[in-house]
């Protein structure tokens, strides 16, 4: 869905959108650069490439196995 805004730009600003992204394409360039700073979906975007990365997978799992052995020795 989307909402419409109106905003104010420097005249420069402007100018220098039109001549980047074109006329009709100013909302989707803003929309973009704006996402990361006040979307979730920028954390979301981290968690998966932190779970792609199979070397830190392993390390992680090393690391949580280490840990559970600890605690069945420490409840001893």
């Amino acid at each position: 869905m989307h909402k419409r805004m109106t905003i104010m730009l420097d005249e420069d600003v402007y100018d220098g959108l039109y001549r980047l992204v074109g006329k009709r394409r100013i909302s989707q360039f803003v929309s973009d650069v704006l996402r990361p700073h006040v979307s979730d979906q920028s954390l979301d975007d981290g968690y998966r490439a932190m779970a792609a990365d199979g070397e830190r997978e392993d390390e992680a799992r090393e690391w949580l196995a280490a840990l559970a052995n600890d605690s069945i020795d420490a409840a001893r």
